[in-house]
């Protein structure tokens, strides 16, 4: 049993970064930005808040938390940067999240 709960301290970091990845899809917000970037393929930040009527630096914070997980791309085109869906990430959570349900 001691050897059991050392191993699970030693994956602590791994635990609470998993948990930030799947709160970030999990929130209303994000989950709205992913839907727009569905049904747009890619949108700029100012596309985004115009649609969700908020302030930009809202966005561009739910967007940095969508990105540092891995489930938003960034494509830089002059000026403007375009995100879209990671597709695959999203395919890994879900297997992840499928698989721990079991």
């Amino acid at each position: 049993m001691e050897h059991l709960t050392q191993e699970l301290l030693v994956e602590t970091p791994a635990i609470k970064k998993a948990a930030l990845v799947f709160r970030s899809i999990n929130h209303p917000l994000r989950r709205q930005v992913l839907q727009f970037l569905h049904q747009e393929a890619r949108m700029t930040v100012t596309q985004l808040y115009i649609k969700l009527r908020l302030e930009q630096s809202v966005v561009s914070q739910h967007l940095a938390i969508l990105r540092k997980s891995g489930v938003v791309l960034t494509e830089r085109q002059g000026k403007f940067i375009f995100y879209s869906i990671n597709y695959s990430r999203l395919k890994q959570i879900h297997q992840i999240a499928a698989e721990l349900i079991r």
